[in-house]
């Protein structure tokens, strides 16, 4: 899994919590640029069973591995902030952790100089979707130039489904939302698109939000979520969590 967001939304201090280390966080972009990794433990109580009754010699859990991608900005898809490079690192992940920032705090700055999750999370998924499609475009006229040398049915099956998923792109749709034939997502799967991907959103409140279960924001990205990239929302405080761990 990869953990994307904008610059400053509690990305690296989430990586810190889940992997157990202590990496860089600081209150400026782009802090991260090489993606620190870390392997976690997938706690599984069967698991434990079975090593239990047959005790063998080595045992080998399930782990998780995780990936602290610097914040993107908007412009990314096409070189801000580093943003290719950026891009290119989820594009090795099987899932994204989007962080999104719901909580104010005028020591930590705002990328876009003010707080609101909506447009935060808007940004990313437009910039996703730009980088995908800046990939389409070019398998397209690879394709294209390869149909006028010979007219392979592979070939053209293959640009019939690369048509569709860029009508999908151009209206704002994730690749993982489109109408696909087994066969069609067998193809798609090679191109590893980022709008592909499942998306788990960890929405981070300030403390005293997480500690009354109340935020202005959550009913709005509940419904940006439903109505644009479905996927989990997970409400949480990475200062709450930081601070418990620290007193434990």
């Amino acid at each position: 899994m990869g953990i994307v967001g904008l610059p400053n939304v509690g990305k690296s201090t989430t990586f810190n919590l889940m992997a157990k280390l202590n990496v860089p966080a600081e209150n400026y972009p782009f802090c991260t640029i090489d993606p620190n990794t870390a392997k976690v433990a997938v706690a599984d109580p069967r698991f434990d069973h079975l090593v239990d009754f047959y005790k063998p010699k080595s045992k080998i859990s399930s782990v998780l591995s995780i990936v602290d991608i610097a914040g993107l900005v908007r412009g990314a898809s096409t070189g801000e902030g580093l943003g290719n490079a950026f891009l290119s690192h989820i594009s090795g992940t099987d899932g994204i952790f989007h962080c999104v920032r719901a909580f104010e705090d005028p020591e930590v700055t705002h990328h876009e100089l003010s707080v609101d999750p909506i447009r935060d999370m808007q940004i990313i998924s437009e910039e996703l979707i730009l980088k995908d499609l800046e990939q389409v475009e070019k398998k397209l006229e690879d394709l294209r130039k390869q149909l006028q040398r010979k007219n392979e049915k592979k070939d053209v099956e293959e640009q019939d489904l690369l048509l569709r998923v860029k009508s999908d792109l151009e209206n704002k749709k994730w690749v993982r939302s489109g109408s696909y034939s087994n066969k069609d997502i067998e193809q798609l799967n090679t191109y590893l698109f980022l709008t592909s991907k499942p998306v788990i959103y960890l929405v981070n409140l300030s403390k005293e939000d997480y500690k009354r279960k109340k935020n202005k924001w959550l009913p709005k990205i509940a419904e940006w979520i439903k109505t644009n990239v479905p996927g989990q929302m997970v409400p949480y405080s990475a200062d709450f969590e930081r601070d418990f761990v620290e007193s434990g």
